[in-house]
């Protein structure tokens, strides 16, 4: 049982002395249509003064969630346009996510599917799930499985390790991922048991980790992140831009050396998504272009993640990382180096 328990209600923030009384209506009307999970791990790390602004920013929920842009959409991504059966987004011919579960450790105040997930989500019915992945078995064309939510890694090992067995048993599907923030919000969470269900696969299976700033990287995170390493378990990372979180060369390049350092190749740096009541954490895209583009003479090529964007409406992923080559009024191809010098490139 965990000495600090999760705190899901803005009553209970209050007590930890994590917003203020005053706040308190706002926050009640958020809570009533957005969930909140803030647990023991996440907690401490609010106790630490470095880390309470990037931290809180993620977890603790805020007035400025019940402002809604024009721009901004239920669905941003455009799933359900993509979801030929319930548990199944089909965006891509060779891959699919399942979504076994709406449910999540901790609730990201900037979530993409903040209006489906939720602790009422619950996970798919057992005829629900058997449907997903006869709808998996049925298409050859599926190489790669992506389980995301809500959290997969919040299922019971027994019920996780039947759905990983399941699609090891389809010949056709040859990359197993899964996403999670467990390993870095519930380290405690990453046992032996759950590192057994995800090895019921001879197929090749990674972990993608949610991580945002380099503070999340605790060492009881680190440990959690080595015991699935240390299985064999390939591990690599997604991270949203956001502002006041990780909006400067110094917060992305600490964030990128921390997840290397615990062998966690990073992987995608995503654009905010046009989520409901995430306008306050957006980063225009020249800016976000510019940071990524200045991080090129500060890390290693193995440090460096894709800045992308999921354009909104359904239409796919697109890199959005400026590009380096260009031609000038002559026709010569110019090159610009790390530092932002431009270099005639003519090897004939």
């Amino acid at each position: 049982m965990d000495a600090v328990p999760t705190l899901t209600a803005p009553r209970q923030l209050v007590a930890a002395g994590l917003i203020a009384e005053s706040d308190l209506p706002a926050l009640e009307a958020v809570a009533a249509r957005y969930a909140i999970a803030i647990p023991p791990a996440i907690r401490e790390l609010l106790d630490d003064s470095a880390a309470r602004v990037p931290i809180g920013l993620q977890f603790i929920p805020s007035a400025n969630e019940l402002k809604t842009t024009p721009a901004e959409r239920a669905d941003p991504i455009g799933d359900a346009a993509h979801s030929p059966v319930r548990g199944i987004v089909h965006r891509y011919p060779d891959r699919v996510l399942l979504l076994p579960t709406h449910a999540c450790a901790v609730y990201c105040r900037f979530c993409f599917r903040r209006e489906v997930v939720g602790p009422e989500g619950g996970t798919l019915s057992s005829t629900d799930l058997s449907a997903a992945l006869d709808y998996i078995a049925g298409d050859t064309g599926i190489y790669e499985v992506i389980l995301t939510g809500g959290d997969p890694l919040v299922l019971s090992p027994r019920r996780l390790g039947e759905i990983v067995a399941a699609l090891d048993a389809m010949n056709h599907v040859q990359v197993i991922r899964l996403h999670t923030r467990l390993p870095v919000v519930a380290p405690e969470r990453i046992t032996a048991d759950l590192i057994a269900a995800l090895k019921r696969t001879t197929k090749a299976l990674f972990v993608g980790v949610h991580s945002n700033h380099a503070s999340e990287l605790t060492e009881a995170a680190r440990a959690a992140c080595a015991r699935l390493v240390d299985a064999g378990i390939p591990l690599i990372s997604q991270s949203v831009l956001l502002r006041g979180v990780n909006d400067s060369v110094e917060a992305l390049e600490a964030l990128m050396r921390a997840l290397l350092a615990a062998r966690i190749k990073p992987y995608y740096l995503h654009q905010l998504d046009l989520a409901p009541g995430t306008s306050h954490f957006r980063v225009p895209l020249d800016e976000g272009q510019a940071l990524v583009a200045a991080l090129r003479g500060r890390l290693s090529g193995l440090a460096h993640p894709t800045y992308m964007l999921d354009i909104p409406g359904g239409a796919g992923k697109i890199a959005l990382t400026p590009s380096s080559v260009a031609t000038d009024a002559t026709g010569r191809t110019v090159v610009t180096d790390p530092t932002g010098t431009a270099h005639i490139y003519a090897p004939e």
